[in-house]
């Protein structure tokens, strides 16, 4: 049976103080992404989710950094699918304050400096942690 791919797209956002965007879903830490809109780009979706998860604004998308795939069950479809997410670096001013979107379940967010996230992700999904050794592969040395 082929599962639907589900398009989506999120965001690694670095604050000024060098420091990493996570938010908490379900049970793990995460990265803010969703589900493309409709006539809506992938860029644009990035944008839109991170600010609409994080209460971040006025992003600048840096990026384009890789594409992650996992399935899960969607309960609004009724069906397992694999969510295909396009994740872009991203950047913003100063250090601004965070408004978990608690209708998504989120249910903490914070500012974490890159010398702890691998310890901050140890029990994170796969996907995830793929994409963020991708991010630090990309980091200027």
């Amino acid at each position: 049976m082929q599962l639907k791919i589900i398009q989506a797209g999120g965001g690694l956002v670095l604050n000024e103080q060098n420091e990493l965007l996570f938010i908490f879903r379900r049970g793990s830490w995460d990265l803010p992404k969703g589900k493309v809109d409709l006539g809506e780009t992938i860029e644009a979706c990035a944008l839109r989710e991170v600010e609409e998860e994080t209460g971040v604004r006025n992003l600048t998308l840096i990026d384009f950094l890789g594409i992650t795939q996992h399935q899960y069950f969607d309960p609004y479809l009724q069906e397992e699918v694999i969510k295909e997410s396009h994740w872009y670096t991203m950047s913003v001013k100063g250090v601004p304050a965070l408004i978990p979107q608690t209708e998504e379940d989120i249910t903490d967010i914070k500012w974490v400096p890159l010398t702890e996230v691998n310890e901050l992700i140890a029990d994170a999904y796969a996907s995830i942690k793929e994409i963020i050794g991708l991010f630090f592969l990309k980091q200027p040395q």
